[in-house]
Protein backbone atom coordinates (compact mmCIF):
# COMPACT_ATOMS: atom_id res chain seq x y z
CA UNK A 1 0.00 0.00 0.00
CA UNK A 2 1.04 3.39 -0.97
CA UNK A 3 2.53 5.51 1.78
CA UNK A 4 2.50 9.27 2.24
CA UNK A 5 3.49 11.73 4.32
CA UNK A 6 3.03 15.23 5.15
CA UNK A 7 5.47 18.32 4.34
CA UNK A 8 7.20 19.24 7.26
CA UNK A 9 6.23 23.62 7.37
CA UNK A 10 9.52 25.22 6.71
CA UNK A 11 8.56 28.32 9.18
CA UNK A 12 8.70 26.06 12.22
CA UNK A 13 11.74 27.49 13.87
CA UNK A 14 12.99 24.12 15.28
CA UNK A 15 12.16 22.02 12.76
CA UNK A 16 15.49 20.99 11.35
CA UNK A 17 16.61 21.52 8.03
CA UNK A 18 16.60 19.03 4.85
CA UNK A 19 19.15 16.71 4.91
CA UNK A 20 21.38 16.73 1.65
CA UNK A 21 20.85 13.39 0.03
CA UNK A 22 25.03 12.74 1.15
CA UNK A 23 23.77 12.45 5.34
CA UNK A 24 20.38 10.67 4.39
CA UNK A 25 20.34 7.82 6.85
CA UNK A 26 17.95 4.88 8.04
CA UNK A 27 18.44 1.56 8.87
CA UNK A 28 21.13 0.47 11.82
CA UNK A 29 22.85 2.45 13.20
CA UNK A 30 26.12 -0.10 12.21
CA UNK A 31 25.57 -1.08 9.20
CA UNK A 32 27.35 -3.83 7.98
CA UNK A 33 26.75 -4.19 4.31
CA UNK A 34 26.63 -7.94 3.63
CA UNK A 35 25.46 -9.19 0.32
CA UNK A 36 22.43 -10.73 -0.05
CA UNK A 37 22.52 -14.46 0.65
CA UNK A 38 19.48 -14.89 -1.57
CA UNK A 39 20.77 -14.21 -4.93
CA UNK A 40 18.84 -12.72 -7.74
CA UNK A 41 14.95 -11.60 -7.70
CA UNK A 42 13.05 -14.40 -8.55
CA UNK A 43 10.10 -14.28 -11.22
CA UNK A 44 7.56 -14.34 -8.42
CA UNK A 45 8.91 -10.84 -6.76
CA UNK A 46 8.46 -8.98 -10.18
CA UNK A 47 5.08 -7.34 -11.87
CA UNK A 48 3.92 -5.64 -13.97
CA UNK A 49 3.11 -2.45 -13.42
CA UNK A 50 -1.25 -2.02 -13.86
CA UNK A 51 -2.04 1.55 -14.08
CA UNK A 52 -5.89 2.80 -14.62
CA UNK A 53 -7.14 5.88 -15.05
CA UNK A 54 -8.21 6.08 -11.07
CA UNK A 55 -4.75 5.61 -10.49
CA UNK A 56 -4.01 8.84 -12.12
CA UNK A 57 -7.18 10.46 -11.11
CA UNK A 58 -5.41 9.76 -7.08
CA UNK A 59 -2.29 10.88 -8.35
CA UNK A 60 -2.97 14.18 -9.41
CA UNK A 61 -5.42 15.01 -6.46
CA UNK A 62 -2.02 13.68 -4.10
CA UNK A 63 -0.26 16.46 -6.23
CA UNK A 64 -2.57 19.44 -5.80
CA UNK A 65 -2.81 18.16 -1.81
CA UNK A 66 1.03 18.88 -1.84
CA UNK A 67 1.72 15.77 -0.31
CA UNK A 68 5.13 13.37 -0.96
CA UNK A 69 4.15 9.84 -1.43
CA UNK A 70 7.42 7.45 -0.51
CA UNK A 71 6.11 4.94 -2.73
CA UNK A 72 6.72 6.99 -6.20
CA UNK A 73 10.70 7.68 -5.11
CA UNK A 74 10.76 3.85 -3.41
CA UNK A 75 8.99 2.68 -6.53
CA UNK A 76 6.44 0.12 -4.25
CA UNK A 77 5.13 -2.86 -6.52
CA UNK A 78 1.66 -2.21 -5.28
CA UNK A 79 1.04 1.68 -6.17
CA UNK A 80 -0.79 1.12 -8.89
CA UNK A 81 -3.20 -1.80 -7.59
CA UNK A 82 -3.74 0.20 -4.79
CA UNK A 83 -3.86 3.78 -5.97
CA UNK A 84 -6.95 2.06 -8.95
CA UNK A 85 -8.68 0.92 -5.87
CA UNK A 86 -7.89 4.70 -3.70
CA UNK A 87 -6.44 3.10 -1.21
CA UNK A 88 -3.41 5.53 0.46
CA UNK A 89 -1.11 5.32 3.83
CA UNK A 90 -0.54 8.83 5.29
CA UNK A 91 2.14 9.62 7.54
CA UNK A 92 1.63 11.63 10.41
CA UNK A 93 4.12 13.11 13.34
CA UNK A 94 7.06 13.82 10.50
CA UNK A 95 9.49 11.41 8.50
CA UNK A 96 12.47 11.57 11.00
CA UNK A 97 12.49 8.51 13.18
CA UNK A 98 14.05 7.67 16.84
CA UNK A 99 14.38 3.68 16.37
CA UNK A 100 16.82 2.58 13.80
CA UNK A 101 15.20 -0.84 12.79
CA UNK A 102 17.49 -2.75 10.64
CA UNK A 103 15.06 -3.38 7.72
CA UNK A 104 13.21 -0.02 7.45
CA UNK A 105 14.17 2.72 4.79
CA UNK A 106 12.53 6.14 7.56
CA UNK A 107 15.08 8.40 8.66
CA UNK A 108 16.62 7.90 12.13
CA UNK A 109 17.23 11.13 13.78
CA UNK A 110 15.97 13.79 15.95
CA UNK A 111 12.74 14.81 15.35
CA UNK A 112 11.45 18.60 15.05
CA UNK A 113 8.45 20.03 16.82
CA UNK A 114 4.78 18.02 16.89
CA UNK A 115 3.22 20.67 14.36
CA UNK A 116 -0.60 20.16 16.47
CA UNK A 117 -2.24 21.89 12.91
CA UNK A 118 -1.45 18.45 11.49
CA UNK A 119 -4.68 16.38 12.00
CA UNK A 120 -7.09 19.37 10.59
CA UNK A 121 -4.62 19.36 7.50
CA UNK A 122 -4.29 15.22 6.74
CA UNK A 123 -8.49 14.86 8.09
CA UNK A 124 -8.90 17.75 5.11
CA UNK A 125 -6.68 16.15 2.42
CA UNK A 126 -8.25 12.57 3.24
CA UNK A 127 -11.71 14.40 2.06
CA UNK A 128 -10.44 16.02 -0.73
CA UNK A 129 -9.38 12.56 -2.22
CA UNK A 130 -12.83 11.27 -1.40
CA UNK A 131 -11.37 7.63 -0.51
CA UNK A 132 -13.14 4.59 0.23
CA UNK A 133 -10.36 3.34 2.86
CA UNK A 134 -7.15 5.06 4.59
CA UNK A 135 -4.58 4.12 6.80
CA UNK A 136 -2.74 6.14 8.96
CA UNK A 137 0.84 5.55 9.98
CA UNK A 138 3.69 7.42 11.88
CA UNK A 139 7.56 7.13 13.06
CA UNK A 140 8.11 6.41 16.52
CA UNK A 141 8.48 9.34 18.39
CA UNK A 142 9.92 7.96 21.33
CA UNK A 143 11.39 11.38 22.31
CA UNK A 144 7.98 12.40 23.29
CA UNK A 145 6.38 11.71 26.96
CA UNK A 146 3.23 10.22 25.27
CA UNK A 147 4.98 8.98 22.56
CA UNK A 148 2.52 10.80 20.17
CA UNK A 149 -0.98 9.44 21.49
CA UNK A 150 -2.52 13.09 21.65
CA UNK A 151 -1.99 13.91 17.87
CA UNK A 152 -3.09 10.06 16.94
CA UNK A 153 -6.48 10.70 18.87
CA UNK A 154 -7.02 13.60 17.23
CA UNK A 155 -5.67 12.98 14.03
CA UNK A 156 -8.23 10.08 14.15
CA UNK A 157 -11.10 12.27 15.15
CA UNK A 158 -10.76 14.57 12.54
CA UNK A 159 -10.86 12.42 9.69
CA UNK A 160 -14.17 10.88 11.24
CA UNK A 161 -15.80 14.43 11.29
CA UNK A 162 -14.28 14.93 8.15
CA UNK A 163 -15.54 11.49 5.95
CA UNK A 164 -17.58 9.81 7.98
CA UNK A 165 -18.40 7.43 5.15
CA UNK A 166 -14.50 5.57 4.73
CA UNK A 167 -13.11 3.15 6.97
CA UNK A 168 -9.64 4.06 8.80
CA UNK A 169 -6.69 1.83 9.81
CA UNK A 170 -4.02 2.72 12.19
CA UNK A 171 -0.63 1.59 12.06
CA UNK A 172 1.10 2.46 14.88
CA UNK A 173 4.02 2.20 17.16
CA UNK A 174 4.79 0.64 20.43
CA UNK A 175 4.10 4.10 22.84
CA UNK A 176 6.73 1.63 24.59
CA UNK A 177 4.21 -0.46 25.74
CA UNK A 178 2.46 2.58 28.16
CA UNK A 179 -1.32 1.38 28.26
CA UNK A 180 -2.70 4.70 28.89
CA UNK A 181 -0.81 5.65 25.83
CA UNK A 182 -2.57 2.65 23.64
CA UNK A 183 -5.81 3.95 25.37
CA UNK A 184 -6.24 7.31 23.52
CA UNK A 185 -5.67 5.77 20.80
CA UNK A 186 -8.14 2.84 20.66
CA UNK A 187 -10.97 5.40 22.65
CA UNK A 188 -10.90 7.66 19.84
CA UNK A 189 -12.29 4.58 17.75
CA UNK A 190 -10.36 3.47 14.57
CA UNK A 191 -11.76 0.58 12.26
CA UNK A 192 -8.87 -1.51 12.25
CA UNK A 193 -5.93 -1.09 15.02
CA UNK A 194 -2.36 -2.77 13.01
CA UNK A 195 1.27 -2.98 15.10
CA UNK A 196 3.43 -4.75 13.33
CA UNK A 197 5.59 -7.68 15.00
CA UNK A 198 7.69 -7.39 12.00
CA UNK A 199 9.37 -11.00 12.80
CA UNK A 200 10.10 -13.74 15.15
CA UNK A 201 11.02 -13.56 18.91
CA UNK A 202 15.10 -14.66 18.13
CA UNK A 203 15.50 -12.02 15.55
CA UNK A 204 14.21 -8.92 17.30
CA UNK A 205 17.74 -7.32 18.66
CA UNK A 206 19.34 -6.97 14.99
CA UNK A 207 16.04 -6.36 13.42
CA UNK A 208 13.93 -4.36 15.98
CA UNK A 209 16.86 -3.19 18.55
CA UNK A 210 15.01 -0.78 20.57
CA UNK A 211 11.72 -2.34 20.24
CA UNK A 212 10.58 -5.89 21.91
CA UNK A 213 9.00 -9.11 20.91
CA UNK A 214 6.80 -9.18 24.56
CA UNK A 215 5.97 -5.64 24.33
CA UNK A 216 4.36 -6.30 20.52
CA UNK A 217 2.17 -8.80 22.13
CA UNK A 218 1.32 -7.23 24.94
CA UNK A 219 -0.03 -3.84 22.70
CA UNK A 220 -1.75 -6.24 20.45
CA UNK A 221 -3.56 -7.49 23.92
CA UNK A 222 -4.27 -4.22 25.26
CA UNK A 223 -6.15 -3.01 22.30
CA UNK A 224 -8.12 -6.52 21.39
CA UNK A 225 -9.57 -5.97 25.13
CA UNK A 226 -10.26 -2.60 24.39
CA UNK A 227 -12.45 -3.85 21.70
CA UNK A 228 -10.58 -3.17 18.80
CA UNK A 229 -10.46 -5.15 15.83
CA UNK A 230 -6.48 -5.43 15.99
CA UNK A 231 -3.79 -6.24 13.24
CA UNK A 232 -0.03 -7.42 12.54
CA UNK A 233 2.47 -8.31 9.90
CA UNK A 234 5.49 -10.46 9.62
CA UNK A 235 8.27 -10.31 6.93
CA UNK A 236 10.15 -13.22 5.44
CA UNK A 237 13.02 -14.33 4.34
CA UNK A 238 14.97 -12.23 6.94
CA UNK A 239 16.96 -15.42 8.66
CA UNK A 240 13.73 -16.93 9.87
CA UNK A 241 12.76 -20.52 10.17
CA UNK A 242 9.81 -22.02 9.49
CA UNK A 243 8.55 -23.30 12.74
CA UNK A 244 9.04 -20.28 14.36
CA UNK A 245 7.10 -17.84 12.05
CA UNK A 246 4.32 -20.47 13.29
CA UNK A 247 5.68 -19.82 16.71
CA UNK A 248 4.78 -16.36 16.43
CA UNK A 249 1.54 -16.85 14.73
CA UNK A 250 0.62 -18.68 17.24
CA UNK A 251 1.43 -15.99 19.84
CA UNK A 252 -0.27 -12.98 18.15
CA UNK A 253 -3.51 -15.51 17.44
CA UNK A 254 -3.27 -16.05 21.60
CA UNK A 255 -2.55 -12.34 22.35
CA UNK A 256 -5.84 -11.78 20.23
CA UNK A 257 -4.63 -10.84 16.85
CA UNK A 258 -7.19 -10.57 14.06
CA UNK A 259 -6.18 -10.03 11.01
CA UNK A 260 -2.17 -10.77 9.59
CA UNK A 261 0.07 -10.00 6.97
CA UNK A 262 2.86 -11.89 5.56
CA UNK A 263 5.37 -10.90 3.08
CA UNK A 264 8.77 -11.01 1.99
CA UNK A 265 11.53 -9.04 3.11
CA UNK A 266 13.16 -6.41 0.42
CA UNK A 267 16.10 -4.78 1.74
CA UNK A 268 15.58 -1.02 0.75
CA UNK A 269 19.52 -0.72 0.44
CA UNK A 270 23.00 -2.28 1.11
CA UNK A 271 22.91 -0.54 4.59
CA UNK A 272 20.49 -2.66 5.57
CA UNK A 273 20.00 -6.30 6.72
CA UNK A 274 20.47 -8.54 3.86
CA UNK A 275 17.79 -10.94 2.15
CA UNK A 276 18.68 -14.55 3.52
CA UNK A 277 16.29 -16.28 1.03
CA UNK A 278 13.23 -15.53 -1.22
CA UNK A 279 10.30 -17.46 0.24
CA UNK A 280 8.48 -19.65 -2.48
CA UNK A 281 4.33 -18.89 -3.42
CA UNK A 282 4.23 -22.24 -1.69
CA UNK A 283 5.41 -21.59 1.67
CA UNK A 284 3.38 -18.62 1.27
CA UNK A 285 0.26 -20.90 0.64
CA UNK A 286 1.66 -22.79 3.42
CA UNK A 287 1.68 -19.98 5.76
CA UNK A 288 -1.78 -19.29 5.24
CA UNK A 289 -3.64 -22.16 5.66
CA UNK A 290 -1.50 -22.53 8.79
CA UNK A 291 -3.44 -19.47 9.81
CA UNK A 292 -6.48 -20.30 8.93
CA UNK A 293 -6.40 -23.04 10.78
CA UNK A 294 -5.09 -21.09 14.13
CA UNK A 295 -8.21 -19.00 13.97
CA UNK A 296 -7.20 -15.74 12.49
CA UNK A 297 -10.64 -14.32 10.95
CA UNK A 298 -8.61 -13.15 7.43
CA UNK A 299 -4.63 -13.54 6.50
CA UNK A 300 -3.05 -12.07 3.78
CA UNK A 301 0.29 -13.83 2.47
CA UNK A 302 2.25 -13.64 -0.12
CA UNK A 303 5.68 -12.25 -1.82
CA UNK A 304 4.80 -8.71 -2.58
CA UNK A 305 2.42 -8.39 0.69
CA UNK A 306 3.23 -5.42 2.70
CA UNK A 307 1.61 -3.55 6.24
CA UNK A 308 -1.30 -2.48 4.56
CA UNK A 309 -1.44 -4.50 1.37
CA UNK A 310 -5.40 -4.83 0.44
CA UNK A 311 -6.19 -3.56 3.80
CA UNK A 312 -9.76 -2.07 2.08
CA UNK A 313 -10.73 -5.61 1.14
CA UNK A 314 -9.56 -7.21 4.63
CA UNK A 315 -12.40 -4.80 6.17
CA UNK A 316 -14.89 -5.58 3.78
CA UNK A 317 -14.34 -9.36 3.96
CA UNK A 318 -14.70 -8.88 7.93
CA UNK A 319 -17.88 -6.81 7.18
CA UNK A 320 -16.07 -4.00 8.78
CA UNK A 321 -17.33 -1.58 5.96
CA UNK A 322 -19.57 0.02 8.37
CA UNK A 323 -17.98 -0.68 11.68
CA UNK A 324 -17.38 3.12 12.51
CA UNK A 325 -20.95 3.41 13.38
CA UNK A 326 -21.36 0.90 16.33
CA UNK A 327 -21.24 1.73 19.59
CA UNK A 328 -17.99 3.57 21.47
CA UNK A 329 -18.12 0.68 24.18
CA UNK A 330 -16.61 -1.85 21.27
CA UNK A 331 -16.32 -2.29 17.96
CA UNK A 332 -15.54 -5.95 16.21
CA UNK A 333 -16.23 -7.82 12.66
CA UNK A 334 -18.52 -10.60 12.14
CA UNK A 335 -17.11 -14.30 12.89
CA UNK A 336 -16.82 -15.04 9.31
CA UNK A 337 -13.63 -16.97 8.52
CA UNK A 338 -11.23 -15.23 5.79
CA UNK A 339 -11.58 -15.32 2.28
CA UNK A 340 -9.46 -18.19 1.03
CA UNK A 341 -9.16 -16.60 -2.63
CA UNK A 342 -7.06 -13.58 -1.06
CA UNK A 343 -4.10 -15.73 -0.10
CA UNK A 344 -1.34 -15.70 -2.20
CA UNK A 345 -2.35 -14.03 -5.79
CA UNK A 346 1.31 -13.68 -7.25
CA UNK A 347 2.00 -16.28 -8.89
CA UNK A 348 0.61 -19.32 -10.87
CA UNK A 349 2.00 -21.93 -8.79
CA UNK A 350 0.19 -20.93 -5.75
CA UNK A 351 -2.93 -23.68 -6.29
CA UNK A 352 -0.32 -26.24 -6.26
CA UNK A 353 1.35 -25.06 -3.37
CA UNK A 354 -2.40 -24.60 -1.34
CA UNK A 355 -3.02 -27.65 -2.34
CA UNK A 356 -0.03 -29.20 -0.54
CA UNK A 357 -0.60 -27.28 2.27
CA UNK A 358 -4.16 -28.41 2.56
CA UNK A 359 -2.92 -32.29 2.70
CA UNK A 360 -0.97 -30.61 5.55
CA UNK A 361 2.42 -30.63 4.46
CA UNK A 362 4.94 -28.51 4.25
CA UNK A 363 5.44 -26.61 0.93
CA UNK A 364 8.56 -27.65 -0.93
CA UNK A 365 11.02 -25.04 -1.07
CA UNK A 366 12.27 -24.58 -4.68
CA UNK A 367 15.84 -22.91 -3.45
CA UNK A 368 18.88 -24.88 -3.20
CA UNK A 369 19.75 -23.54 0.45
CA UNK A 370 21.63 -25.85 2.35
CA UNK A 371 20.15 -24.39 5.48
CA UNK A 372 16.78 -25.42 4.17
CA UNK A 373 15.01 -27.02 7.33
CA UNK A 374 13.01 -28.80 5.04
CA UNK A 375 16.32 -30.18 3.49
CA UNK A 376 14.51 -31.25 0.78
CA UNK A 377 17.26 -29.59 -2.17
CA UNK A 378 20.39 -29.94 -0.17
CA UNK A 379 22.85 -31.04 -2.05
CA UNK A 380 24.67 -34.40 -0.74
CA UNK A 381 27.48 -34.56 1.74
CA UNK A 382 26.26 -31.16 3.00
CA UNK A 383 25.28 -31.02 6.65
CA UNK A 384 21.97 -29.24 7.73
CA UNK A 385 22.75 -26.14 9.79
CA UNK A 386 22.81 -26.39 13.65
Amino acid sequence: MAKLSLPIIPSTPSTPAKQPDAERRSGPARPTRQPDRAGKRPSWIKVRMSMRPTYFEVKNLVKEAGLHTVCESAGCPNIGECWSRRALTFMILGNVCTRSCGFCDVLTGRPGTVDEDEPRRVAEALASLDLRYAVVTSVDRDDLPDGGAAIWAETIRRIKEACPDMGLEVLTPDFKGQVEDIQTVVRARPDVFAHNIETVERLHPEVRPQARYARTLLVIEDAKKLGAVTKSGIMVGIGERAEEVLVTMKDLRAAGCDILNIGQYLRPSDRHLPVDRWVTPEEFAWYAEQGRGLGFKHIESGPLVRSSYRADMQAEAMGLEHSWQLPAEGWRGDDRGPDPAHAVRHHRSTRRGARRARRGGAPRRRDDDPASPQGRDRPRGVRRRP
